[in-house]
């Protein structure tokens, strides 16, 4: 169950349109094109990803044309498709506070395929938008040593597990 409820944690936003990447010179040159009477892909600023694994490869946007607007409050955290291949680009993940940033949001991306033309499909799921309550994500971790107490019930939850098939999905799983 844990990875279908991160298959459908949040919702999926699909490619608008068919978009050509051709990939060369290892990667650092990255032509496109499309038939859609809007932009699919522009150049994305590489100060935003300087220093990090991808370079030298050039960093770029997909277009979204979906605005998403959130509750006070609240914020989405933008993924490639949890436990889906990507195997031409890899989407960046970025958090927007969504119920202040009200216009749409672009998914900044690296093309990772060996040089090549390559095709992403309309309706190729594209990215994963998970909302949140940034209020949530403010707790404070607890690091120490384990207590016999803990320790018993991690133990019993394990064997739990191995004993019965569902265990998880049956006792521990919360309803959805």
């Amino acid at each position: 169950m844990p990875f279908l409820d991160a298959l459908t944690t949040g919702w999926i936003i699909p490619l608008a349109a068919t978009v050509r990447l051709e990939i060369s010179d290892g990667g650092r040159s990255v032509d496109t094109g499309w038939e859609f009477d809007r932009e699919m892909v522009s150049n994305h600023s590489p100060s935003q990803i300087a220093g990090s694994p991808f370079e030298p490869r050039p960093p770029m946007k997909l277009h979204n044309f979906w605005t998403i607007r959130t509750p006070r409050g609240w914020s989405c955290l933008f993924v490639a498709p949890l436990n889906r291949p990507q195997e031409v680009v890899q989407v960046l993940s970025g958090v927007v506070d969504t119920d202040v940033y009200t216009s749409t949001v672009n998914f900044p991306f690296v093309a990772t395929a060996p040089d090549g033309v390559y095709m992403l499909v309309k309706g190729t799921p594209l990215v994963q938008v998970i909302p949140f309550r940034r209020a949530d994500t403010e707790l404070e971790p607890s690091i120490g040593v384990e207590s016999q107490r803990e320790r018993d019930a991690r133990e019993r939850v394990h064997r739990s597990t191995l004993a019965e098939e569902g265990w998880y999905r049956r006792h521990a799983r919360a309803g959805r």
